[in-house]
């Protein structure tokens, strides 16, 4: 692992998160449509049973990490991994459920100038600067709004506990698109305090332009689940062009 200059700070890679909150709600949309808005990466989003894609939306308060402390809100697609032959509905429920598969962060909005330095220029995470008002104990919430304007507000209702050994964790691959290149991040978690449930969110979708491209996947009004974690440690390494 090397290091990498972000705005006259060293960042020596890789970067570690020690603490943050998280919550999240994960929808059920059409494919077509997922694969329409995501075409400019050159992936391919899983095809469930259905016809159906996983679209997750999730704000994140970083507390403690190398990046200092920050805001951020993430459009996600579960997608097919870069290396992976293209399958059936059946092949790609597979890998879902077998964690062969990567997620394609859409957009990635934050509150800090630091961060957006570092994620651009490090990961080539599509991040920008917006707005945040959260709340992440009891029913968490958020709302997200750039240059006045509303782009989501999402309401997560408190899950079941979740059991989670000690040395639980999981690995995955994380992809981004900025500026015509493709990149993927091998991307460590290790939550604590996680609830979880089927259904539980309300969303309501503002009059910002992102807002614009939720309404046109068609998000049914029930989350198929959404969860939180209390603490969310993480670890990121270097981008790959893929």
């Amino acid at each position: 692992m090397g290091a990498h200059e972000v705005l006259g700070t060293r960042i020596t890679m890789p970067v570690r998160i020690r603490a943050a909150h998280a919550f999240m709600a994960t929808y059920l949309v059409p494919a077509t449509e997922a694969q329409r808005l995501i075409d400019y990466s050159g992936l391919r989003v899983l095809r469930l049973p259905g016809g159906r894609a996983l679209c997750t939306l999730v704000f994140v308060q970083y507390v403690d990490g190398d990046l200092g402390p920050y805001h951020e809100f993430g459009v996600s697609f579960m997608v097919g991994h870069h290396t992976a032959q293209a399958g059936s509905a059946v092949t790609d429920l597979r890998s879902l459920l077998g964690g062969s598969a990567g997620v394609f962060i859409h957009r990635l909005p934050v509150d800090g100038e630091f961060t957006l330095a570092a994620g651009r220029g490090i990961w080539g995470f599509p991040k920008e600067l917006a707005e945040f008002e959260v709340t992440h104990r009891g029913i968490r919430h958020g709302s997200l709004r750039q240059n006045d304007s509303l782009v989501v507000d999402l309401t997560v209702r408190p899950g079941l506990p979740t059991p989670t050994r000690r040395s639980a964790g999981a690995s995955f691959d994380a992809y981004s698109h900025i500026e015509g290149v493709t990149r993927c991040t091998r991307w460590e978690m290790a939550p604590t305090g996680m609830r979880a449930r089927l259904g539980g969110a309300d969303l309501v979708l503002g009059d910002h332009p992102w807002a614009g491209e939720l309404a046109s996947l068609g998000l049914p009004r029930r989350a198929i689940s959404t969860s939180s974690v209390e603490n969310l440690a993480m670890v990121f390494g270097d981008a790959v062009v893929v």
